[in-house]
């Protein structure tokens, strides 16, 4: 059930949060789903780190370009995106794009990342199908998500999980949020109206990808608006699950 929009000021405040980790498939799925919050969350002096599993080489419209160059340009539209929302570090993964499968390649690196980051929150996507919009469920999408909540239980506070980590300490995340949820399962609207701007100067970064400025300007204003109740205001929306907290015991 989705509950009234909070500020991303209160939940740091509530949740003690200081660190927060950023995890999605492409070049701008992050600013589409989480910009503003994130805005929000550098500015209450929130440290966040991004990490995309791919550099994006299957996009654009451009049909000419070789795969190296959109590489190339993809990764530094998500960078300059990133500053944007006052985020400084972007990693890649460097899986292929349109290739993402939740494996242990890929749980291992997400592990590794989350260990040497040591997030109170991890922002992801979903792994749940959209049946009643195919579209909102990329397949990239739906692999990260899994093995994105795969990494955080149990392999990443597990230190046995990986030997070739060890080095690393095992590490509890507290609260994972996830981008793209289906509307049942949302809980969690943040309340973005002040950084609607500057979400949508995130996305315009992202110049490769958005032939028309201006209707995504306008599905995205229509989407914060519908997910606020109040007229006028703006909202991301997530699934909030409480992965360590006071209501759980040893991973139960």
């Amino acid at each position: 059930m989705l509950n009234q929009p909070v500020s991303a000021a209160d939940l740091v405040k509530k949740s003690n949060i200081t660190r927060a980790l950023a995890i999605a498939a492409h070049p701008d799925d992050i600013d589409f789903g989480a910009a503003g919050t994130i805005a929000a969350l550098t500015d209450a002096d929130v440290e966040v780190t991004y990490c995309l599993v791919t550099s994006g080489d299957a996009g654009g419209f451009e049909l000419d370009h070789s795969r190296e160059a959109m590489i190339a340009r993809r990764e530094q539209e998500q960078r300059a995106a990133a500053a944007v929302v006052g985020v400084s570090e972007v990693r890649y993964l460097k899986h292929l794009d349109g290739y993402v499968e939740p494996n242990h390649e890929l749980m291992a690196q997400l592990v590794q990342v989350m260990r040497e980051v040591q997030p109170d929150v991890v922002i992801t996507q979903h792994p749940q199908r959209h049946w009643d919009r195919l579209q909102a469920s990329h397949p990239d999408h739906l692999a990260v998500g899994e093995a994105t909540v795969r990494a955080i239980y149990p392999a990443v506070e597990n230190p046995f999980a990986y030997p070739e980590l060890a080095h690393l300490p095992a590490f509890r995340i507290r609260q994972l949020w996830m981008m793209g949820a289906p509307k049942q399962l949302a809980n969690l609207a943040v309340d973005v109206t002040e950084y609607v701007e500057r979400k949508l100067d995130a996305l315009h970064v992202h110049a490769s990808q958005h032939p028309d400025p201006e209707f995504m300007d306008h599905r995205v204003r229509t989407a914060l608006q519908e997910s606020h109740p109040v007229p006028g205001r703006g909202a991301e929306v997530f699934h909030l699950v409480a992965v360590n907290d006071q209501t759980t015991f040893a991973g139960f």
